[in-house]
């Protein structure tokens, strides 16, 4: 096994200063716990991650689902990369292993054989379902005690120098507010016009009338083109707007996801406790106080949203048991409204133990695509809105975090998301909202342009 080096850096710089001054260009992907630990020593807000991580890597793993056997081929890589169990008892896990995104066009690897039929219809052919890097070298922000640890692979020492002695001028010299740009006034076009969109829904309707389904994400998308500014910008105005406990920036293999998510897919940690946080209920935030809790209580009792949130923990409930150990399937959190900066939400948490003859890896398979952004039951609704949405989701509505060597995992839900070609310059916003039978459809229209309004504002463009 080759030695893991771990540096404790002197004094505190924010994780946001520290990615534009040493990852401008390149592959490179920060794990965001939000602008509260932009600040050594800052509470920690309910529901944020205490750590922000910034990682490296000498490969990136990049596969598309149209290229026949690529994506099961990059599963395989994955799979023997990582341990078989988390290295128990360990206070201070491994952060290394493979960072980035798997995109939804992975659900052609992980729902088995029958997808093969319609898997090219969910691949991107101008990005990769797969997008990852072997990080070997990182940078780990505890902002609750404030202290900041470099770990490497020992043959990085050149390297480790390097960021050692920039770390220290930068901690002496000091730094000021990061002045972000205005986004010049951009233009979206949405992918299905608001007619569309509403035949689309009463599709899905009639799907569940007719017993095919009991819930069903149906998705868009909303493009911006000549988006020709640094892809850190962008992201920074929406991480201000918009700030998220599951937020992440990667540039990878000439692609940038940025992403504000609040939704987490799956974690599984050094104890083998596997835990998802399915969101599926929102209502736009208020700016009048009273309003604003008017709505949040609304959300709460909402009957279709209950609905549609207990249909998909159903769903989760079912994919972890699959690599759990008998019985010990639990929701430990029911219904439960977080607020954010933008919404409402309604969420739930599902937890398991990993069986013992199950990898990490093969939780994520066993779960992959979220059941948030896909419905129920997961193969036959799949199947239906790849026949039915008029393009890809490409990144949107996969995963995005770590799958660490160790074994652990921590993995968010691509939604609230920017997906930047670099070649092209075109930015695309994915959105979608699950239909029941008890769905409204102009409130399934009005969902996805709530949805869509921080990542536009965040590139110049309004509704």
């Amino acid at each position: 096994m080759r030695p893991l080096v771990r540096t404790t850096l002197p004094g505190w710089l924010p994780a946001e200063e520290v990615v534009r001054a040493l990852a401008p260009t390149g592959d490179v992907v920060w794990l965001d716990a939000g602008a509260a630990s932009d600040r050594a020593g800052a509470a920690t807000p309910d529901g944020y991650p205490e750590r922000s991580l910034v990682g490296w890597g000498s490969r990136t793993l990049t596969a598309s689902v149209r290229d026949e056997g690529a994506v099961e081929a990059a599963w395989a890589t994955i799979h023997a990369s990582m341990a078989g169990d988390v290295r128990a008892g360990s206070q201070d896990p491994d952060p290394l292993g493979w960072w980035g995104a798997l995109g939804y066009g992975v659900a052609a690897a992980t729902l088995g054989e029958g997808s093969r039929t319609w898997a090219a219809s969910l691949g991107d052919p101008t990005a990769p379902d797969v997008a990852l890097i072997e990080v070997d070298r990182a940078l780990v922000f505890d902002h609750g005690t404030g202290t900041v640890t470099l770990v490497t692979w020992g043959e990085h020492d050149a390297w480790r120098r390097r960021v050692e002695g920039w770390w220290a001028d930068a901690v002496t010299r000091g730094v000021g507010p990061i002045d972000v740009p205005v986004a010049p006034a951009r233009t979206a076009v949405w992918r299905d016009t608001a007619e569309t969109y509403l035949d689309l829904v009463d599709r899905c309707l009639g799907a569940i009338h007719d017993g095919d389904a009991f819930v069903m994400c149906l998705t868009t998308s909303v493009a911006v083109d000549g988006v020709d500014e640094s892809d850190l910008d962008v992201y920074a105005r929406l991480r201000r707007l918009s700030p998220a406990p599951r937020a992440s920036f990667s540039r990878l293999g000439g692609v940038s996801l940025l992403s504000s998510s609040p939704e987490t897919f799956l974690r599984v940690g050094r104890d083998g406790v596997v835990e998802s946080a399915p969101i599926k209920g929102t209502r736009a935030r208020s700016a009048d106080p009273a309003t604003d809790r008017v709505l949040a209580v609304e959300l709460g009792g909402d009957v279709k949203e209950r609905a549609e949130n207990l249909m998909i923990v159903d769903l989760m409930r079912n994919d972890l048991s699959r690599i759990a150990v008998p019985g010990s399937v639990e929701v430990p959190a029911l219904f439960e409204v977080r607020s954010y900066a933008q919404a409402h939400q309604l969420v739930s948490t599902v937890r398991a133990r990993r069986a013992q003859d199950a990898t990490s890896a093969a939780v994520v398979r066993a779960a992959f695509p979220p059941g948030s952004m896909t419905g129920a039951p997961k193969h036959s609704v799949v199947s239906f809105l790849a026949a039915w949405e008029t393009g890809p989701r490409g990144l949107y509505s996969g995963a995005v975090g770590r799958l660490g060597f160790d074994g652990s995992v921590d993995l968010a839900v691509v939604i609230r998301s920017i997906v930047l070609e670099h070649s092209s310059g075109r930015a695309t916003v994915g959105v979608g909202g699950g239909v029941t039978a008890l769905s409204d459809p102009a409130a399934e229209l009005e969902e996805v342009r709530t949805k869509a309004r921080a990542p536009l504002a965040a590139l110049g463009a309004v509704i």
